[in-house]
């Protein structure tokens, strides 16, 4: 669905800036010696503000009030980057046409396009700051704001090229056709523009497990008598520092000390390896009065199997059933994963903690 949301954007802020381009060539007359300075600024500010909406609203798919909030200073961002590259796009074809330069029309066109795709890539890349808690990573916004202005930049040269064909057959046919070529060729950019920022902002994360049942709030964890002294980690769920909570790992604090794992938490898996949950002070996920070594969960590209202990399967559940076997399980998003004690055996009295596995992560801002 989401690349479909994409292309679907893409394609209609195309058609949106290229139709209001018309209006103002045709109903007003303005610069009609020049039309480039005119349609250029106007596809590339409606392409950057249709990339940009359809971006926070995909994010934040209930958050319709938030998301106008939001969405003032980037949507200032992609109109001024809109402004100022569709006016040098459409400048600078304008000088490469005169007949004293003389360079090809499709060298200047693919030129043209390349300086729109790449601020739509700049407006995408630089905006992604503001609406999502994730770009807190550093390393994650400088990843994300490289792959949108390369990405987008080779979307846009990529279409003019397939417009230069489209346009070659076209010119076999009646006059009446070559007035649809503008047109298609826009939309051919903004379905190339729409496809890549799909790839570009899938997130970074594949998996995480947010925590349920089970790992409620107990209180302080201090002692009373000696506020220096702290209750035995053992005591308290907990996660060895090389897992990080997604609330956490993407705020802008330098350390976070605490590991324990508390209702509502999610924490976010790698992208592949593999993460041991049990009773153990080394395991990944440590829950007391779980055995030692409850089960291991592999993550792949795209892929997360259970692997429970052949032991203990017996006190693993995977949507409220307990397992029978000690066969691997592929988890699906959504999947409800309890855990429970190895030596309660009152089904109507018993701990259990449980956690939301999910592999298709909205931002965590949402």
């Amino acid at each position: 669905m989401r690349i479909y949301l994409y292309l679907l954007a893409g394609i209609t802020s195309a058609l949106i800036g290229w139709n209001i381009g018309q209006f103002f060539l045709t109903d007003f007359g303005l610069l009609k010696e020049f039309p480039e300075v005119i349609l250029f600024p106007c596809i590339a500010i409606s392409l950057a503000i249709g990339m940009v909406m359809n971006e926070i609203f995909i994010s934040n798919p209930t958050r319709l009030k938030l998301n106008i909030r939001i969405a003032k200073i980037p949507l200032v961002i992609a109109i001024l980057l809109g402004i100022l590259s569709g006016l040098a796009s459409g400048g600078i074809s304008q000088i490469l046409f005169l007949p004293q330069i003389r360079v090809p029309t499709p060298i200047v066109r693919m030129l043209g396009w390349l300086l729109i795709g790449a601020s739509v890539g700049l407006a995408e890349g630089l905006t992604w700051q503001f609406y999502s808690l994730e770009a807190g990573d550093k390393k994650r916004f400088q990843e994300r704001f490289l792959k949108s202005l390369i990405f987008a930049s080779a979307a846009s040269l990529i279409a003019a090229g397939l417009f230069e064909l489209i346009r070659m057959g076209l010119q076999t046919m009646p006059p009446e056709f070559r007035n649809i070529e503008d047109p298609i060729g826009f939309s051919l950019l903004g379905l190339l523009l729409g496809l890549a920022f799909s790839i570009t902002s899938s997130p970074s994360y594949i998996a995480a497990l947010r925590a349920g049942k089970g790992f409620e709030y107990t209180g302080p964890i201090y002692e009373d008598i000696d506020p220096h002294k702290t209750v035995e980690s053992s005591l308290y769920p907990s996660i060895q520092k090389t897992l990080k909570f997604v609330s956490k790992s993407f705020s802008n604090e330098e350390e976070v000390e605490d590991t324990r794992i508390e209702e509502g938490l999610s924490i976010q898996l790698p992208p592949t390896g593999k993460i041991k949950i049990g009773s153990a002070e080394k395991a990944d996920i440590c829950i007391p009065s779980l055995p030692l070594h409850s089960a291991d969960i592999e993550i792949k590209i795209r892929e997360a199997i259970l692997y429970p202990n052949a032991k203990f399967y017996h006190t693993i559940a995977i949507n409220g059933d307990r397992l029978g076997t000690r066969d691997p399980v592929p988890l699906k998003h959504n999947y409800l994963l309890a855990f429970y004690p190895k030596e309660q055996d009152n089904p109507y009295d018993e701990k259990v903690y449980r956690f939301v596995y999910y592999n298709r992560f909205l931002d965590p801002q949402a």
